[in-house]
């Protein structure tokens, strides 16, 4: 379990949060409630972090949830996000939207109400003057597939000193750090007299020009959106389609951790929709937002277990759990039981209780998944155990330090087979006791417990270092594992209830 260092400090996504929470903005969209919108009903949305994304299935919500935001200001005309086809979008009459805004130019003490509707064919509102800054997918596209920069084409083709601009300090700093190459020398063209068609020009390290036609499309999308970013102006509210398209993992990470900067900086607002989870690395739980089947979530939800929430999944059995060393000590527990069908169901890491304990009653409230499903909370989970909604408590408070220190007050009996485990030579079981309880002293976060252990024994994967600790914990304490598991022993597939 490598845990995810960003760039940005633990801090500064504290003072954000607690920025949002104070309403400390001139210009904000803190909240919308989806009242009629698709699928959408009475469902509300808020933004507790200046940078929030937006995640889910194909047609699950997303660009719903970022069309709704856009359509607050005036800016932005709703036929961009929702287009009416004559008699083909009928279902639209009705569609509603309300806003809480934050606008001190208009209301300097109290939230700003307003409501977006769709009636009689037409878009009704009272939106909010706020510069809004929007790129859809097509910033993806390659430069040389792009109509209008055709005529840069040409071997002629040269614009005047006076329309050749270099990048800001800001923008090339931003742009180089996200790419991992020097922009300093690179240059933006103005093609036309109202500077709305623009060309990008770019120096090697050998001191050779080339022009967009040999950028990578994502190369091309971070300069472009990032220049874009710094030229407008404060408490703007960018909108992003898809961040990742065209990016490295690494680069996509760097990128959300620039937009984190430019909210601190400039006080900006974004908001996004992805299907990576590198671009949720760097956010607070609270930062997420999961669209699925006309329902929303907040948390941070690993992209893959969307299959098991839509039941888009070939198994027998869902369980939900808070988080992956959760996911690891459940996945041991069912592995000491004879005649589990352990190839028939999968365990979610769901980021968070709150989130696992919604997704599970949804899953199971659900009438077109046939699917059981069960969710397993932490024992220092505020959440209540419900045995009709299938809702269990795995033993102590910490998980982590429940395992850890369990396993390490028996390690008279089990501390050989352990060192063992932790790819040690077994004469060394001494000093890796020594190892382990010097770590436990220090430690200050369980959650970084057992990668603190791996990196004192020779860099080993904190992943590697729990299972070890959650197989010997469930080996040793099969009354804890059936207590666990029996109110749901009904559910769990057996080997010889699976039809070959």
């Amino acid at each position: 379990m490598r845990v995810f260092r960003s760039e940005i400090r633990d801090s500064t996504k504290t003072q954000l949060l607690e920025k949002v929470s104070s309403k400390n903005y001139g210009t904000y969209l803190p909240k919308l409630v989806l009242k009629h919108l698709r699928g959408f009903r009475d469902v509300p949305i808020t933004f507790d972090f200046p940078v929030t994304a937006l995640i889910g299935p194909n047609g699950g919500g997303k660009t719903t949830i970022l069309g709704a935001a856009a359509c607050a200001y005036k800016m932005i005309a709703p036929k961009l996000f929702f287009s009416k086809s004559g008699k083909y979008d009928d279902a639209m009459h009705g569609w509603s939207i309300e806003y809480e805004l934050i606008d001190k130019n208009v209301n300097q003490r109290d939230i700003i109400r307003r409501t977006a509707s769709f009636k009689r064919s037409r878009w009704n509102r009272d939106g909010l003057d706020r510069q809004v800054v929007y790129f859809g997918v097509s910033r993806t596209v390659p430069a040389h597939e792009r109509r209008e920069l055709s005529q840069c084409a040409t071997g002629s083709f040269s614009v005047p000193a006076s329309r050749s601009d270099s990048l800001s300090v800001e923008a090339a700093s931003a742009i180089s750090k996200i790419l991992g190459k020097d922009v300093t020398h690179f240059r933006r063209l103005r093609v036309d007299e109202s500077g709305k068609i623009t060309f990008l020009t770019g120096i090697t390290k050998a001191g050779e020009s080339y022009s967009e036609f040999h950028f990578g499309a994502g190369e091309s999308s971070i300069i472009r959106m990032v220049v874009d970013i710094e030229a407008a102006p404060e408490q703007s509210l960018i909108l992003i389609e898809e961040i990742e398209n065209g990016l490295h993992p690494v680069a996509t990470i760097r990128m959300v951790e620039y937009l984190i900067d430019v909210a601190e900086r400039k006080k900006v607002q974004t908001i996004f929709t992805t299907h990576s989870n590198d671009a949720l690395s760097p956010l607070p739980d609270k930062a997420i937002w999961v669209a699925t089947q006309d329902r929303v979530f907040q948390g941070k939800l690993d992209i893959h277990s969307l299959r098991a929430i839509t039941g888009q999944i070939d198994t027998k059995l869902i369980i939900y759990v808070e988080d992956d060393f959760a996911k690891l000590w459940v996945a041991a527990m069912l592995r000491q039981i004879g005649g589990i069908a352990l190839d028939h169901l999968e365990i979610h890491a769901m980021g968070g209780d709150g989130v696992a304990v919604s997704v599970n009653q949804h899953h199971n409230a659900d009438p077109s998944s046939d699917i059981p499903s069960c969710c397993i909370i932490d024992g220092d989970s505020p959440q209540q155990e419900n045995s009709s909604e299938k809702v269990l408590r795995l033993p102590g408070q910490a998980p982590e330090t429940h395992v850890f220190d369990t396993v390490m007050q028996e390690w008279s009996e089990y501390g050989g087979r352990l060192t063992v485990a932790l790819l040690q030579p077994f004469d060394s079981h001494e000093h890796v006791k020594r190892v382990c309880e010097e770590v436990r002293i220090a430690n200050r976060d369980p959650h970084n417990l057992f990668e603190q252990v791996g990196l004192r024994l020779g860099l080993l994967p904190g992943e590697t270092i729990a299972a070890a600790f959650v197989t010997i914990f469930s080996q040793a304490h099969m009354e804890e594992v059936n207590a666990v598991l029996k109110p749901i022993r009904d559910i769990i597939p057996n080997e010889t209830s699976i039809e070959p």
